[in-house]
Parts: C-alpha cells; sequence; structure tokens
C-alpha cells in the first residue's frame, strides 16, 4: 500500500516536472533592458490566426505560457506577438523546444504605438481609428510638468487656457468644443465634474508612467463628456524585484520648491508603489502663491496566471492665490467715457481644493480568448472658493467689493465591468457594462443677498459593445452605447471608424493610409444647471444632454521608415447646448435650457519622426473655425448668433523634440498659439487675446550612478503672454534639483 502511495506520488511528480518543463516563459524588456509590466503576450502556431492563449506580463515583465493538455508545446513552431503601450509592436518565431524567451521592444513614431485609450484595449495607434497623442514616461521625467496643463499642452490640437499661473484655473479646448467636452480619467477613474468640469491646472502628474491624449468623440466607450478629447494617465508600478527607493529635491526662482520620493518594487506575486510630492512657490506677483500636497499607492497582486488585482489611490490637496483679471494685452489703466480706472490684483480671494481618486481592478482571464476586468471606482472632490472683499475692484459696471465663498461637495463612485474576448488575430469584440452614482453639492452662502446652492443626485446606467476587425488592408471599428440617465433619460450614441491601407509602399513612400470615421457624443448637464437655486436662477430637471456630431477624414503617409505624415479634416455639430436664459425680465430670473447650437470644423497636421531609438520630433499644426449657429433671443457679442466662439484660435501649432540617452536626455518644446476672441465681461472693450509662442527646454544628465542632476526653464524666451485675457503668465521661470535612487536594478 505504501509503495502504491509512493509509486503514484512519485509518477505525480515526473508528470508535473514534464508539465512545467513544457511551460514557455517570455520576458518583455525595453531599450533599457527594465522589465515591461503589463505587455499583453499572444502565442500562436505556425500559421494560424488563433491564439492558443494570451498573458499578460506581470510586475518583473515576464508572461508564462502552460500547457493546456499534454503535449501542447512539446512540437511544431509558434509565434509569440507583444503589444505593451508606449512601444512598437513586438513578435517573434520560436520553436517548440523554447522553453524561455526575452523579447526587447524599440520606440517608434506616435503612429506605430501601442495606445489604449482609442479602443480600451492595447493597439497600434495607426490602427486605432483614432487621432491619439502620447507622452512616454522618459518624456514626462524630462519635461517634469508640475500639472497636466504644462504637458498636454504641447500635444497636437491641444489648446490649454489658464487663467494666470500656477494653480490657476487651466481649461482644454480641443476641436473647438467647449472646455467641459473634455473626459479626463486617472488611474481607470474620470477624475471630471459631472457635466465634464475639469482643472488641468490643479491635477498632478508625479509618478505618472504615460499619458495618451485622444482627439474626437470617443462617448461609445466613455459615455458622457468624451465630446471632443480624452485624456488618460496612469501611476507607475514597480517592477524591480530589490525595493528602489527614488528621492530628490529642485527649487527654482518665485520662490519656488519641490521634494518627492517613491518606494516601489515587485516581490515574487506582489507589485508596489507608495509615493508622496510637495510642491509650493509664492508666484512672481501679489496673491500669486500656490502649493500642493501629493500622496498616492499603487498595488498589484497575481495569484496566478489567470487573475490579478490593482489597488490605486491618489489624494491631493491645493491651495491658490486668486488675483483675478487685472492686466490685459499688458493694460491695467484704461479711460472709459472719461473715467480713468486703475485695475490691481485681488488680494483677498484663494481657493482650497482636495481631491481623492481611488480604483480596485480585479482581472480574471476564462478560457484562452476571454479576459474580463471589473472595477470599482471613486472620485471625491472638495472645492471652496473665497474673497475676504479687502480689494474692490472699480468698473464701468460699478464697484466691486463683495465678499463670496462657493462650496463645491463631489462625489462619483461606480462599477464597471469590461470583457474583451480574442476570436481570431483580426478579430477583437470589447463589451462593457457601467454604473456610476453622482452625488454632490454646490453652494455659495456668501454673499447672504445672491445666495444660493443645491443638491443632486444622479443615477447613470450604461451598456457598450465595440468590434474590431482587421480585414487584409481594410480595418473596422464600430461600436455603440446605450445610456440610462436619472436626469435625461436614455439616450444611444454610435461610432465606425474605417481605415484602408491604399499603398504598402516602397522606400520613399513607405505606406498610404486612408481614414475616416463618424460618431455621436454626449455630455450631462452639470449639477449648477439642473438643481442648484438662487434668487435670479431656477433649477432645471428636465435638461438633456449637449450632444455633438462628429465626422472626420484624413490621410497617414509615412516617409523613409522614419517619418509618419498624418492630416485629418474634422467637423463638429454641436446641438442642444445649454444656455442660461432670462424667463422673467423685471426680476432677472432665468434657468437653464438645451437651445444652443455651434458648428466647429477644421484640419490638424502631423510630422511624427523617429530619428534614431532615442531621439524623437514630432510637430503639428492645427486650424479651427469655429461659429454660434443658434444664441438665445437678446444675446449680443460676443456671444449671438454669428460670432466665433470664446477662446478658439483659428492657428495653432507644436513642437516636442525629446532625446533620451543612456547618461543624459533633453527635450525642446514649443507651443504657438495664435489671436482668439475673447472678452473681459467688465465692460473695458477687451474683445481678443494676441498670440503668443511659448518655448520651455529641459535636461537631466547623470553624474554618477543612480544620481542625476536637471534642470527645466519654462517660457524660455521670457514673453509676456496671456492665455486667458487678464491673467498674465509666468515669464521666465526655472527649476534645478537632483535625484537619488537606491536598490532596484
Amino acid at each position: 500500500m505504501v509503495m502504491r502511495a509512493l509509486c503514484a506520488w512519485f509518477l505525480l511528480l515526473v508528470s508535473f516536472s514534464a508539465a512545467s518543463a513544457a511551460d514557455l516563459k517570455v520576458k518583455v524588456i525595453d531599450p533599457q533592458s527594465a522589465a515591461l509590466p503589463g505587455a499583453q503576450v499572444s502565442l500562436f502556431s505556425e500559421g494560424s490566426d488563433t491564439p492558443l492563449n494570451i498573458v499578460t506580463t506581470s510586475a518583473e515583465g515576464v508572461a508564462v505560457f502552460t500547457e493546456s493538455k499534454p503535449g501542447e508545446l512539446s512540437s511544431g513552431r509558434y509565434r509569440i506577438q507583444v503589444l505593451a503601450p508606449g512601444f512598437a509592436p513586438g513578435s517573434e518565431d520560436i520553436t517548440a523546444h523554447s522553453d524561455s524567451i526575452t523579447i526587447s521592444l524599440h520606440l517608434a513614431t506616435t503612429s506605430e504605438t501601442i495606445v489604449v485609450t482609442a479602443t480600451r484595449t492595447p493597439v497600434a495607434a495607426e490602427d486605432s481609428g483614432a487621432a491619439i497623442s502620447t507622452l512616454e514616461s522618459g518624456q514626462l521625467e524630462t519635461m517634469r510638468p508640475v500639472a497636466a496643463d504644462d504637458a498636454v499642452r504641447f500635444l497636437p490640437g491641444a489648446v490649454v487656457n489658464t487663467s494666470g499661473q500656477r494653480g490657476g484655473l487651466s481649461s482644454l479646448f480641443v476641436r473647438g468644443g467647449n472646455s467641459n467636452y473634455n473626459k479626463v480619467i486617472v488611474d481607470g477613474v474620470s477624475v471630471t465634474e459631472p457635466g465634464g468640469a475639469i482643472d488641468l491646472g490643479t491635477l498632478p502628474l508625479a509618478e505618472a508612467s504615460r499619458l495618451e491624449f485622444l482627439r474626437g468623440t470617443q462617448s461609445t466607450l466613455y459615455g458622457s463628456d468624451a465630446m471632443t478629447s480624452v485624456v488618460q494617465v496612469w501611476t507607475r508600478t514597480g517592477n524591480t524585484p530589490v525595493p528602489e527607493l527614488r528621492f530628490g529635491a529642485d527649487a527654482g526662482n518665485y520662490g519656488t520648491e519641490n521634494g518627492y520620493a517613491s518606494l516601489a518594487g515587485s516581490h515574487g506575486r506582489f507589485d508596489y508603489n507608495v509615493f508622496g510630492n510637495q510642491f509650493n512657490t509664492r508666484g512672481q506677483g501679489a496673491n500669486d502663491n500656490y502649493s500642493n500636497s501629493l500622496e498616492g499607492v499603487n498595488l498589484g497582486f497575481t495569484p496566478n496566471q489567470q487573475v490579478s488585482l490593482r489597488l490605486r489611490v491618489r489624494h491631493d490637496n491645493s491651495a491658490t492665490g486668486l488675483p483675478g483679471a487685472w492686466n490685459f494685452n499688458g493694460q491695467n489703466v484704461f479711460n472709459i467715457a472719461g473715467t480713468t480706472y486703475v485695475l490691481t490684483p485681488d488680494l483677498g480671494a484663494s481657493a482650497h481644493k482636495k481631491d481623492l481618486i481611488a480604483s480596485f481592478e480585479l482581472a480574471v482571464k476564462t478560457g484562452s480568448n476571454w479576459t474580463h476586468r471589473f472595477t470599482g471606482f471613486e472620485y471625491n472632490l472638495k472645492d471652496s472658493s473665497d474673497d475676504n472683499g479687502i480689494s474692490p475692484e472699480n468698473t464701468p459696471f460699478g464697484t466691486i467689493n463683495t465678499p463670496f465663498l462657493s462650496l463645491v461637495n463631489i462625489n462619483r463612485a461606480g462599477f464597471d465591468y469590461q470583457g474583451d474576448y480574442v476570436e481570431r488575430s483580426w478579430a477583437h469584440t470589447t463589451i462593457g457594462y457601467e454604473f456610476e452614482d453622482e452625488n454632490g453639492s454646490v453652494n455659495d452662502p456668501i454673499p447672504a443677498d445672491f445666495a444660493g446652492g443645491g443638491h443632486g443626485l444622479r443615477l447613470n446606467d450604461a451598456a457598450y459593445v465595440q468590434q474590431a476587425l482587421a480585414l487584409g488592408r481594410l480595418t473596422v471599428i464600430a461600436g455603440g452605447r446605450f445610456v440610462h440617465n436619472t436626469t435625461f433619460g436614455n439616450t444611444g450614441v454610435p461610432r465606425v471608424a474605417l481605415g484602408f491601407q491604399a499603398l504598402r509602399g516602397g522606400h520613399f513612400f513607405s505606406g498610404t493610409r486612408l481614414n475616416a470615421s463618424y460618431a455621436t457624443g454626449i455630455v450631462e448637464p452639470r449639477f449648477e444647471e439642473t438643481f442648484v437655486s438662487s434668487p435670479f436662477q431656477l433649477p432645471n430637471p428636465n435638461l438633456k444632454a449637449e450632444r455633438n456630431r462628429a465626422v472626420e477624414a484624413g490621410f497617414q503617409q509615412n516617409l523613409l521608415g522614419r517619418f509618419v505624415l498624418v492630416a485629418n479634416y474634422y467637423n463638429n455639430l454641436f446641438h442642444d447646448q445649454i444656455q442660461f436664459v432670462t424667463v422673467n425680465p423685471v426680476t432677472f430670473v432665468g434657468e437653464d435650457i438645451n437651445l444652443g447650437k455651434s458648428l466647429a470644423h477644421g484640419a490638424e497636421v502631423e510630422l511624427q519622426s523617429r530619428l534614431t531609438q532615442r531621439l524623437s520630433w514630432n510637430s503639428s499644426y492645427t486650424y479651427t473655425s469655429t461659429q454660434i449657429l443658434q444664441a438665445p433671443p437678446g444675446s449680443f457679442a460676443p456671444n449671438a448668433q454669428g460670432d466665433p466662439l470664446l477662446r478658439r484660435p483659428r492657428h495653432t501649432a507644436t513642437t516636442l523634440l525629446t532625446y533620451l540617452g543612456p547618461r543624459w536626455g533633453g527635450n525642446l518644446a514649443g507651443s504657438f498659439v495664435g489671436p482668439r476672441p475673447d472678452s473681459d465681461f467688465e465692460g473695458f472693450n477687451i474683445n481678443h487675446t494676441p498670440g503668443y509662442f511659448l518655448l520651455n527646454v529641459g535636461g537631466w544628465y547623470e553624474i554618477k550612478p543612480r544620481v542625476t542632476l536637471y534642470a527645466n526653464v519654462e517660457n524660455a524666451l521670457n514673453h509676456f503672454y496671456e492665455e486667458a485675457t487678464g491673467f498674465p503668465s509666468l515669464r521666465a521661470n526655472f527649476r534645478a534639483g537632483m535625484r537619488f535612487r537606491i536598490g532596484g536594478e
């Protein structure tokens, strides 16, 4: 009996050893030989387009393929395909006798780079059916942006308007849309308020591993707010078996100080990254101070190849001085109808903001083709703005010397399911369901004569599906979303994108591709529009979602294997736009209604280049024409029918040159923004903001292993300019410091 048991254990051990020996281990690394976590690795039999298995690399960059049945990997030849966001696709042919292989990925032009935002799954940008740009880890580390606006402004098609300097309200305008037509996502959590409002000037990017910026309507996958763009950011994942401590500090003019630290690594099935960042500056003028404290964690656990869990939390606390609009195009003294007005900064206004971003994701792989992701998320915003009234402001409309207090408390929590089924190498199906609970209050208790506020609760349910097909030279991406919203009811948003490889190309013209898409998008009403009441405003619970009909078409021309020329025409028809209308001309009481309609169309041209594996250069030009097609009765300039939309320049351009070497790196970033319509809204007859050119320079040098010296200069040409009229931006400002690494690889 004992001998039989021993023989059984021996046979079991032998069979287990044989199965283990037949396992295939794939390690994925970047050009610097660092492990790449989160890469999608697919295994195909030679000549087959059906994947035998699809595995995501661990924190240490390893994917293990285990035989589903004995002998499956013991004979024949196989093909491995690797898709890692931020890199070109990788592939390698192997024999059945291979038990371990390392695949090194390389960098490519933006069009060839793997992205996620366009389809919610890894895909080459040129096959994604969308216009998309990226900033990778090395670029962000060289640029060292204080907040998201400092990075996004150098990407094609982005128009950033910051009201003042560090910490000032920073809005994003894309393809002629409003500033609330952009979906911003951090670690899988939407950080826009209900209705799309977002302040990029207080969104820190410390420990961000990469950023993607998608232009165009994408409500099919992301629901409300994704009317003209989606910005997505991911936190760095620990990937070194030896714990790595990173810390550093820098300082600069205007009393700027910044300190930061992180502890990251991986151990077996666990990975971790715990980090913090503190930024302070007094600014260049009165009441221009800004500070932001950030803390966060990114924790992962992979019990086996089929299941993984990840918890990500970021919390930041900012305080900003609000000097207000006081310097219009370099002028602060005005003579209106014989009266002289001298404007000065507001010394008594400030804003305080707290953000909590949290998500918990469970990924489960069933079979060789299905992946399921279950995510719980929460975003909490507490924002207060106040003015003690110590700085009276004289305007043609009278003297403003009224203290005020505004309080915003918004919470978005919910659940998201995403299922991905890979039928073939050329077919991918994505399905999903999302539930969201939006709960919040907006109150303005001071001044008492104008006090208003309200509390709102909105529940959203949505289901979506998307099919991606690569049929020879033709790619098709089609999908739709059904939305049930307790405020505006039911609606649907479809999207279809087509791509056609017209020419394979030769040495000079190395490939020509045609693209076209049609989509509709929605933005739900803001809480202030639906639930808030005041002596002069009525709530309107019957507001519908604002909508967009978006069409775009263009081409991509590859040149010499190193350059890519991309050109797109876009046409956005915005309708059901929410406008405030006076319903009682005696008391001036009004409400918001769906009345507005506007048109935005134009063209984007990009030249992308990967000159070497270490040197990239991307430049772009964007033309935008806008017009108000329908406005409330009695509207006058600058918001009358026929007027262009405010703060949308006709001409913008960007350039970003980046070198990332083993011992040193640097970048040169430029942004040109042409003249644009604007208004002072205070009777000083300001109707535009002049154009400007912003040049930023950054670089780092490893003076010895694990010790790096770096410096950044923003507005290097020291130009006076305004992004929003009345709010002068920072003149030349620099920061220099050192960072250190202890441990790691």
